[in-house]
């Protein structure tokens, strides 16, 4: 798990490796123990380093295999690198260290770009050729790890985060306004290939690129979510227990290290579901984590009356974290600066906090993201149930404003004259090879969506402080097994029913049958005193009002009375607002 950066030259100038150090410099909180730049001639690559798979010296990077003429700098895990080291071991290949970068390295030179259909875990590399003077780039399959770029005539460049981008200079920092109307409809989602700058992308999950030394680039898909409308009829129970048995293998993958791993545990089925898992694979005492915040009017912000119950249960070395509002506001800055794009949802924070005491004591864990898209676990599935207009239905629970309403939000000089939005999810859902509406949803929700919120969201706060976060539920054989499943067997009950039904066999059931929670941030839901006050000066400024992107009086609006204007999904339009603009002049945009 690190952070890794680039440059490949198509001029036939040579790279400056202080280019290299600054992208690399602005990356060392997700690889705090160790770090590494090469260059030759036109190209030149950087890596930060977290020791989670070998501790020892021989997995730094940038790696360099001067009998197969390769290099690579990686970030990620691959799990099953003991069974890929023992298959290309009897393909005559020799290992000279323990981890799974050199897995990777080794797996490219033996299959080529098939490799990544080898590989289970979740990645974003750079591996080279010196005699072609090819590089192939690639991300995991679900968009776990990420991996952002920027492009013209003259180099490539390429890094874990957008800010580390910023940093080495030469980019375009214009809004991309087809991206704002997205990020406005989305909470902030800005699905890829676009970033809320025109002069930055981010490669699509699932998909490679081959750069070629003359400039030529070219970007492939590897792999594709089917949900399979021809699935064997099986009974309850049978779906129930396998199930049961893709959760166990895919948590227990991900126990694969050189060092112990904890469970972040927020007291819902999905975490707590983990920690029974981990309990159950012969883990003992291992190391859980909490957090909860201040209560705001009759919103309560934590959930350790549930975590308890987990970690009394499973007998885990249980740590709650309680943070005051204070510490939150003093705090929020750091995590907005952490973000690689920006990201309204009030967990931000709350991972931010939690990930920097968890790393005093940890380094890798297990998260239980993910659930909620691929199980059927939010509220806007169920008016999909046989809808005729599909569309409409996802559109009324899901977006956080109409059109006309975003036409009143933006100023002139950003509008994007057209239903962007609208038509990628008309597009998503055409091109979705089901008549099942809420498996159209929730095949945008796993492929699009998730990774742009809370994957993202877990992998930058978390990588904030060097601390490795594992996701089970997005395990991609977990998932293609999901997709196979009838979405009312995952509707039922509410949601998540086949998840809670198979957990029932493995955790309390005062935690499954409990009201639905989430992560509470009731500070940044209801904006008052101190975080209303940083808002309003976010939005109020000279850069603020140099840049534009607001109609004023709309701002106007949401200032005067921020409890009126929540979004469909619980959050609040003014902190949408807000937070695009603290993060941009964070960035120094």
């Amino acid at each position: 798990m690190c952070g890794i950066a680039g440059e490949i030259r198509f001029d036939g100038t040579a790279v400056d490796l202080s280019v290299i150090e600054r992208m690399n410099a602005r990356q060392a909180p997700r690889g705090p123990d160790d770090a590494g730049c090469f260059a030759a001639g036109p190209r030149g690559f950087g890596h930060r380093r977290l020791m989670v798979m070998d501790l020892s010296a021989h997995s730094q990077q940038p790696m360099i295999d001067p009998a197969l003429g390769l290099g690579i700098v990686f970030n990620g895990a691959i799990y099953n690198h003991p069974e890929l080291r023992r298959e290309l071991t009897a393909l005559g290949h020799t290992f000279h260290s323990e981890g799974d970068t050199e897995v990777v390295l080794k797996a490219y030179a033996e299959w080529g770009t098939d490799c990544l259909q080898h590989f289970q875990g979740m990645f974003a590399c750079a591996i080279w050729e010196r005699d072609s003077g090819r590089t192939f780039l690639a991300r995991d399959r679900l968009g776990i790890k990420p991996l952002y770029y920027s492009l013209d005539a003259t180099r490539l460049r390429f890094a874990s985060t957008l800010p580390a981008l910023l940093d080495a200079g030469g980019i375009d920092t214009s809004i991309d306004t087809i991206a704002l109307n997205h990020y406005l409809n989305f909470h902030a989602v800005v699905p890829p290939p676009r970033t809320i700058l025109n002069g930055v992308s981010k490669l699509p999950p699932a998909h490679y690129a081959i750069v070629e030394a003359d400039g030529k680039v070219e970007f492939r898909r590897y792999w594709e979510l089917a949900f399979n409308p021809a699935a064997p009829e099986l009974s309850e129970d049978a779906w129930r227990e396998r199930l049961l048995g893709e959760l166990r293998a895919a948590v227990k993958r991900r126990l694969v290290a050189a060092i112990d791993v904890g469970v972040l545990l927020s007291g819902g089925v999905d975490s707590s579901l983990l920690v029974g898992l981990v309990a159950e694979a012969g883990i003992a005492n291992f190391k859980t984590y909490s957090v909860g915040f201040e209560t705001v009017g009759d919103e309560v912000g934590d959930e350790f009356r549930y975590s308890d119950v987990i970690a009394e249960h499973f007998a885990t070395d249980h740590h709650k974290i309680r943070v005051s509002s204070s510490e939150l506001l003093e705090q929020l800055p750091n995590a907005i600066n952490a973000m690689a794009e920006p990201m309204v949802s009030h967990d931000c924070i709350g991972f931010y906090l939690l990930s920097r005491e968890v790393s005093r004591t940890c380094k890798a864990v297990q998260s239980g993201q993910g659930a909620d898209e691929v199980f059927g676990g939010y509220h806007w599935y169920p008016p999909l149930i046989g809808s005729a207009t599909p569309y409409e239905s996802y559109r009324a629970a899901f977006f956080d404003r109409d059109f006309d309403e975003y036409r009143d939000t933006v100023s002139a000089a950003a509008l994007a004259n057209a239903d962007h939005a609208g038509d990628y999810v008309r597009d998503h859902f055409a091109g979705v090879h089901t008549t099942d509406p809420v498996d159209k949803a929730l095949h945008l929700d796993t492929t699009v969506m998730l990774v742009d919120d809370p994957v993202k969201r877990v992998d930058n706060m978390t990588m904030a402080f060097g601390l490795e976060a594992r996701v089970p539920f997005l395990d991609h054989e977990l998932v293609e097994f999901a997709a196979t499943m009838p979405s009312a067997l995952k509707l039922a009950g509410g949601g998540k029913y086949i998840l809670k039904e198979a957990a029932r066999e493995v955790i309390p059931a005062a935690v499954i049958d409990r009201p639905k929670g989430y992560f509470p941030v009731p500070a940044l839901k209801y904006l008052r005193g101190t975080v209303l006050e940083y808002v309003r000066e976010a939005l109020s400024c000279d850069r603020a009002r140099e840049r534009g992107l607001f109609n004023p009086a709309y701002v106007d609006r949401l200032l005067a009375d921020p409890e009126a204007h929540i979004t469909p999904l619980r959050g609040s339009k003014l902190w949408q607002l807000g937070l695009l603009e603290l993060w941009l002049q964070g960035q120094g945009v």
